[in-house]
């Protein structure tokens, strides 16, 4: 295993910049920019979504990436990196990570987990692959069949794990995980405060993803917004 990635992040934040067609700040320059802006704040690590995003992003920061696409295919759920297609284009637009939905959710090509990792192993062997889990049962699953990284990305987002949040019940959840895990955790998901943050580090987490509580502005706007109603 290439150890740079995992050095380099460890006990640190990675930014999530991301943002979607139809999405106020949708721009791959944007996002770009949000990166810079993650970097002079201290960030370690970007996550970044499709090879436009990827590519516009290491323009202006040198920090590691996690790639994804995001990519909705009829009849599946599975939608973050789904297929080899899109795992292919993450690693060739240079990302050091690549993750991928690692529920027990039907692919869209049909192939099982342990078909796409060992796909993904033999053809760059470089690159680390990232275990984006909602259950223990996933993880358990993303260990054996051999990625590199689990990650709670999918808790949450998810039928099975619908309305739950890495914190309930004193991070259980997490607690659990990392219990059981003989690979690195990365805490990422509904991550919304910078106590959560630091508790997932304290909890003995690699590294922390957080998003939209950084980088989505109309999102971080509403939930003032609702306070503010709430409070009237």
């Amino acid at each position: 295993m290439d150890n740079r990635f995992l050095d380099a992040v460890k006990g640190g934040l990675i930014v999530s910049c991301q943002a979607l067609p139809g999405e106020p700040l949708y721009s791959s320059f944007i996002m770009a920019r949000m990166a810079v802006a993650a970097k002079e704040a201290g960030a370690v690590g970007i996550r970044a979504n499709s090879v436009v995003d990827i590519q516009s992003i290491r323009d202006y920061v040198d920090l590691p990436i996690i790639g994804i696409i995001k990519k909705d295919y009829p009849e599946s759920e599975v939608y973050i990196t789904p297929t080899m297609k899109e795992i292919r284009q993450v690693c060739a637009a240079g990302a050091e990570v690549v993750a991928i939905d690692a529920t027990a959710r039907i692919r869209p090509d049909g192939k099982r987990l342990s078909e796409v990792v060992a796909e993904v192993k033999k053809e760059f062997p470089d690159v680390l692959l990232m275990a984006d889990s909602s259950t223990i049962d996933d993880v358990k699953n993303a260990i054996e069949v051999g990625f590199d990284i689990i990650g709670t990305t999918l808790h949450g987002y998810t039928k099975e794990t619908e309305m739950m949040n890495i914190s309930d019940n004193d991070f259980e959840f997490l607690k659990d995980v990392l219990a059981i895990s003989p690979l690195p955790v990365i805490a990422e998901g509904k991550i919304g405060t910078p106590e959560k943050a630091a508790k997932a580090l304290a909890l003995g987490c690699h590294a922390v993803v957080v998003g939209g509580a950084i980088t989505r502005p109309k999102q971080i706007a509403e939930s003032f917004i609702e306070a503010i109603k709430g409070a009237l």
